[in-house]
Formats: structure tokens, sequence, C-alpha cells
């Protein structure tokens, strides 16, 4: 079960449901802790768990029975000893059975022995009629192509005949001098094995596609591309990731709004409430509020050296994409000095505005002066820093051997909220060569691991849920 609702997270991802790996787990131990045996309440502890916008939910809908059916029914005999019919009732069917035989094709032949003799598809078989159907010519695992590969799958076995062979089985059973209670006992029996034929048919399509839906997921370039380190794509891979870019601002954008709706009025505060209340011996109670969540106010220090370009492009994307959810922000960029550069982003689109920067601070070679840059920035733009602002720094911390000026971050962090660091690099690698990581690490509030486009928004979305 756990493989199954690893495919399933994919293809909500896929379909664009954003799922992070937290909540991936969180749904693993919901099902662990609730069971798979009640079917809705399985549904809803994954609906719950994995799901997070109300636009989400009909994806959710569509791809849910697609990996968790609700199984086949038990197919019954008619003929036997485990029949309930009676043995003159059993004579009579087998005599109506050979006299209807006669007057069909092999194949309604062969459907008519499965609904009597309640005999289901076999696994050889399915895998026959799916190849068929043309499952494996598909080019998209979505519902309506499920819904199409299901009914050829059922013109196969001759499915939809269903009703005309029964209203001729009933003819031959009357023939035969059966009363109206066998009658209906054939046809309920016939009706019963027929659905279950058609949950088999639909269990198989399903969970093919379901495993198709996964594997698409696992080879979708775009998936693929931003889950790739920045600093191994090529200028045509960067230029696909640009829509992606635009995307993941979206998700984020809806995702800060809704927290911030959730928070605008400020949520109860139970010990404020019962400290004030004691003043008055408990009467009256004056509910007390935590302050609402405010937009956050950022400062972006962005390293647009040659080796971090690419982090910096799709970085400075996503922030100027989510304005709307922020209060305020400063943007800067360096190599061996600080700019502002917050102005070439009014009245321009990001890309534009980004092409222009990197166009008018061209990178030199070996010139990164990380230390000189804070220095700039503390003298000439700390006024972009106060208690409201959390600041951002991203990059490699690699520093060309300059002084790393750990006491310019000591004074960025005294006029701070918060100071985190954006880096690609592991930190197995910090402290190796011109690196200075070491020294910066332990300053930061948080140092968030960025080397691809899906770690960088996962990132920022972490500093907007204010965590």
């Amino acid at each position: 079960m756990d493989d199954r609702i690893v495919e399933f997270v994919q293809a909500l991802r896929g379909a664009g449901v954003r799922v992070s790996l937290a909540e991936s787990t969180d749904g693993m131990r919901a099902i662990q802790a609730l069971g798979i045996e009640d079917r809705e309440t399985f549904k809803a502890a994954l609906r719950t768990t994995l799901v997070k916008e109300h636009a989400d939910l009909p994806i959710f809908e569509q791809l849910f029975p697609m990996f968790f059916n609700i199984g086949t029914p038990p197919m019954q005999s008619a003929q036997g000893e485990d029949s309930e019919l009676s043995q003159e009732q059993q004579a009579q069917l087998d005599q109506a059975m050979q006299q209807m035989m006669q007057a069909l094709n092999a194949k309604l032949r062969e459907l008519m022995q499965r609904l009597m003799s309640g005999q289901g598809l076999t696994r050889e078989e399915l895998e026959q009629m799916a190849q068929q159907a043309g499952m494996q010519r598909m080019q998209s695992a979505s519902p309506q192509m499920q819904r199409y590969i299901q009914g050829q799958m059922e013109r196969q076995l001759g499915l939809q005949q269903l009703q005309q062979l029964l209203q001729q089985l009933e003819q031959a059973l009357q023939e035969q001098g059966m009363n109206g209670e066998g009658r209906a006992q054939v046809r309920d029996i016939a009706e019963g094995n027929g659905e279950a034929l058609e949950q088999q048919i639909a269990q198989y399509v399903g969970q093919s596609m379901a495993k198709q839906l996964a594997e698409q997921m696992k080879h979708d370039p775009i998936h693929d591309l931003a889950n790739r380190p920045l600093d191994q794509l090529g200028a045509r891979e960067i230029e696909q990731l640009r829509d992606e870019v635009r995307r993941m601002a979206a998700r984020l954008r809806t995702r800060a709004a809704l927290r911030n709706r959730r928070h605008r009025a400020g949520s109860l505060d139970a010990k404020a409430t019962v400290r004030g209340a004691q003043r008055y011996g408990g009467v009256p109670i004056e509910l007390k509020f935590r302050r609402k969540r405010l937009k956050p106010k950022l400062a972006v220090i962005c390293d647009i050296s040659t080796s971090m370009r690419p982090h910096a492009t799709f970085m400075l994307t996503l922030m100027y994409e989510l304005q709307d959810v922020l209060s305020h922000t400063r943007s800067f960029a360096f190599i061996d000095d600080m700019h502002d550069i917050t102005q070439d982003f009014t009245g321009q689109r990001p890309q534009e505005a980004i092409g222009g920067v990197l166009q008018r601070i061209p990178p030199g070679y070996y010139s990164t002066d990380l230390g000189a840059s804070l220095a700039t920035f503390c003298r000439q733009h700390l006024d972009a820093v106060d208690r409201r602002t959390t600041v951002i720094v991203l990059g490699d911390g690699r520093n060309n051997y300059n002084d790393p000026r750990i006491d310019c971050v000591d004074t960025i962090k005294r006029h701070a909220r918060r100071v985190l660091w954006f880096t690609p690099e592991q930190e197995r690698m910090w402290g190796t060569g011109d690196s200075d990581m070491r020294q910066y690490a332990p300053k930061m509030d948080a140092v968030h691991y960025v080397a691809t486009l899906q770690q960088l928004a996962d990132a920022i979305d972490h500093l907007l849920s204010g965590r």
C-alpha cells in the first residue's frame, strides 16, 4: 500500500497538485493510524493530508479511484452445489442455455458461460484485452482515456449486449417452464456477475493507468529539470523552466494568500485570555487574540557571479512574482561589490529586469568578494533592514580567500528579524577551498540547501509560511 500511495502522490504532482515530502509522509502516517478497512476514512485521510487547495479537489477525486479501486464484488454460480436454484431449476437452466447457445456467436457464448458459472477474467485475459483495446498506444493516462479503454474492453467481452442476452435467456427459461421467481433469481445472478466483470475491467484499467501516470511523472521533462541542479542545466533547459517558475509562483501565491486569510483576524490566545480573566475572578472573560500574521518584509542579497547566475535569476523571478503576498522587497546583487537593484524591477517584468541587471554587472574572473560586498551593504544600505525584515542571502559562500567580514553579518543580524542563507552547496562542501560557509552558517537563523528550482521554491514556501 505504501508503494501505491507514493505512486498516487507522484500522479497528483504530475497533475499540478503541490504535495511536499512532509505532507506525503503525513499521509502515510495517517493511513498507518487509521487503517485501510473503511474506504471513506482512508480517502478522507489522504484528502486531508495531501490536498491543501480547494481547486485541487477535482484532480484528487479523478485520480483516487484509479489508484484505490473498491475491488471486484464476488461472483455467483447459477449451477452446481453452491447455486441457490433448485435441481429442477438448474435442469431447466441447462436446457435453456443449450437452446440459446445455438444462436450465439463464440464471443457471446463465452460471455453467457461466465455469467452463469461466475467465472471471472484472468490476468492474462485482461492484459490481452487491454492490448487489443490500444492501451499500449495511449499518449496520456487521463480519466477520459480510462473510460474509453474500459468501454473497448467491455465491448470485446460483449457486455454491451447483456440486457438483450438476458431477455433471450428469460424467454428460453419461460419456455422450459421455470416460474417467475426462478427467472428473477437467474437474472439477478447474471446481472450481478456482469457488474463484477465490469468492475474487474475497471479495476485493471485504473491500476494500469495509475502506474502509467506515476511513470509519466518520473519521466516528465519539466519535473526532471525542476529537480536537477541548476548549475547542470544548459541555456535551452533554463529557458524551458521559465514557464514552470511562473506556475510555481502561482501555487506559492495561492498558498500564501490562503494562509494570510486564515490568520487575518489572529488566533485565540488561550493563555492570555486566562491571565486576563484572573484579574476579575474569571468574570467577565475578555477574549485575547494573537497578533495577526503580517506579510513578510524582505531584503534579498544575491550572488550573481557566473556559478550563481541561474540560482539568482530564478530566486529574483519567484520573489517578484510574489509581490502581492509580500509587504516590501528590497533587492541587492553582488560580485565584488554590493548594488541596490530594487529600482530595476519598477515597471518591468522580472525577466527583463534581471536581464538588465546581469548585463550591467558582468562577471569577472575569480572576482567574487562577499566580505567587501557585505561591508558596502552595512555602510550604504542598512536602512533596508529593520525588526520586521527577513534578510535572505543567496550564495555559495565562496569568497576567493578574501576577508569574510563576519562582523558585518553580526551587524545585519542585530537589525533584522531573521537572517537566512540559501546555498546550492551541500554541507560536506562547506569550508573546502575558498568557502567561508563554516563561518557564516552559525550566524544564520536557518540555512536552506537550494541546488534545484524545486528546492528553491520549497525554501520560499517555508519562508512565507512563517516557519
